[in-house]
């Protein structure tokens, strides 16, 4: 910035007079200004508000006393989430300056905001940082929801249109849910007590399972008494986990941060606290059909393994041993009458031999031998059909003993039973049955007719 010094002039020793144009005293006065308020914080109303083609915007900011003329230039003219109208109450950040040409005072804006807003978002911010230090949104201490909620307390207005959704949602996806209206305002300065009482009288009931804090959507003074401290630490105390849903799904409260689940709507709050009955119903019957399947399965396994069981038990149980016993018997008692024979019929070749030699000296005597000879013959004859017939019928008894222990007659004898359709064909699975149809059960010791339902 030039010193006063650099506008005089020394005229013959006599004292400096300071010598200034217009141009150099507007432009000393812009530096003067600038360095003394290079950057401020101004709140006011607008008016005059002028948005030429060249997209700067011109304004005048005033208040009841005063006015001053603002401009805010390209880009930062382009970059407003809002559009300044006249009779708006803005807060700004602004340079101060001053329109040399014309010797205008004037700021220079580089940022202008809704003048509530921006307050109640400063403030938001603040209480967001402060209550998040002290670590009430710690994810840790968030409590997960129940599966199948029985009582659920909604904190809201009872006539906003909030309730309605919560409930039409809850009545169509679980109707077995007790769901109990909570009435609270939801703005004003009567909101916040009211809510924090609310949540405390609910909390010690013990009444509910899980507790949703909802309303509308809303400005953000709408929404501001779930900004509220003693709201947020009322949540952070609660023994039963809360739910909120407030606003749309672009809103965010304090609440929400606090709150055990932040749901976007209240109607996608009340979906996340009550199951779909439709899908659990279908859920609930392929887990039926599965247990059928599986319980099919193991019975059939069964059944097999007592078949098993059962033919092992039927090889050893005693009569089966004696059986063998027996046989291994009558093979050892065939082997010795056999032995018996051999030395026999040795015996008797060494008796025909002395017979022989004897005949050779008297025919009488022969003929004697032949006759006595032709008798053991027929003896011998008459044992060997004896002993084939009872081979024979040993043989018969071991096989009707074997078709006796596959014989279906002798599943009836352990309590199964054979089911007949009308056609006489066997039933093996109950698909193939039509309700009503005619069915004959054989049994053991006779049979029943049957009517399938």
């Amino acid at each position: 910035m030039r010193s006063p010094d650099d506008y005089s002039s020394d005229q013959g020793g006599s004292p400096p007079r300071q010598i200034l144009t217009p141009s150099s005293l507007n432009r000393l006065v812009r530096d003067l200004l600038e360095d003394a308020l290079p950057l401020i914080w101004i709140e006011g109303e607008l008016s005059n508000v002028a948005r030429p083609a060249s997209g700067h915007l011109y304004f005048t900011l005033k208040d009841a006393g005063a006015q001053v003329r603002c401009a805010m230039f390209r880009p930062k003219s382009g970059w407003l989430k809002f559009r300044p109208a006249d009779g708006m109450h803005v807060l700004i950040r602004a340079r101060v300056g001053l329109y040399e040409p014309r010797g205008e005072f004037q700021l220079v804006a580089e940022h202008m905001e809704p003048a509530g807003e921006g307050a109640l978002q400063r403030e938001f911010e603040q209480l967001k940082a402060r209550l998040d230090a002290e670590g009430l949104f710690d994810p840790a201490r968030k409590r997960a929801l129940p599966h199948y909620a029985r009582r659920i307390g909604v904190i809201t207005s009872p006539t906003g249109a909030a309730i309605r959704d919560v409930l039409s949602v809850m009545s169509r996806r679980w109707p077995l849910a007790e769901v109990d209206v909570l009435p609270v305002p939801v703005q004003g300065r009567e909101a916040p007590p009211a809510i924090v009482q609310m949540l405390r009288k609910a909390s010690a009931s013990g009444r509910y399972d899980v507790l949703l804090l909802t309303r509308g959507g809303g400005s953000l003074e709408d929404l501001w008494a779930f900004n509220d401290e003693q709201v947020a630490r009322a949540i952070h105390a609660s023994a039963v986990p809360v739910v909120s849903a407030v606003g749309h799904e672009i809103d965010f409260s304090i609440a929400d941060f606090v709150a055990d689940l932040r749901a976007p709507t209240p109607s996608a709050a009340a979906e996340l606290l009550v199951p779909d009955a439709h899908a659990l119903r279908r859920h609930l019957y392929q887990l039926q059909q599965r247990l059928v399947t599986l319980e099919q399965r193991r019975l059939q396994s069964r059944i097999q393994r007592v078949d098993q069981l059962l033919a092992r038990l039927q090889a050893q149980r005693p009569q089966a041993r004696l059986a063998r016993d027996r046989e291994r018997l009558m093979h050892l008692h065939h082997r010795m009458r056999g032995l018996q024979r051999e030395q026999a019929q040795r015996r008797r070749a060494a008796l025909d031999r002395v017979h022989a030699r004897l005949l050779a000296q008297h025919p009488r005597l022969r003929l004697m031998l032949l006759r006595r000879q032709l008798t053991g013959l027929s003896q011998q004859l008459r044992q060997s059909i004896e002993r084939r017939l009872e081979r024979d019928r040993l043989t018969l008894q071991q096989t009707g003993r074997a078709l006796h222990a596959i014989s279906p007659l002798a599943t009836l004898d352990r309590g199964y039973a054979i089911l007949f359709d009308a056609d006489g064909k066997v039933v093996r699975s109950a698909q193939n049955v039509p309700e009503g149809s005619s069915l004959r059960a054989r049994l053991a010791d006779g049979e029943l007719k049957l009517r399938s339902e």
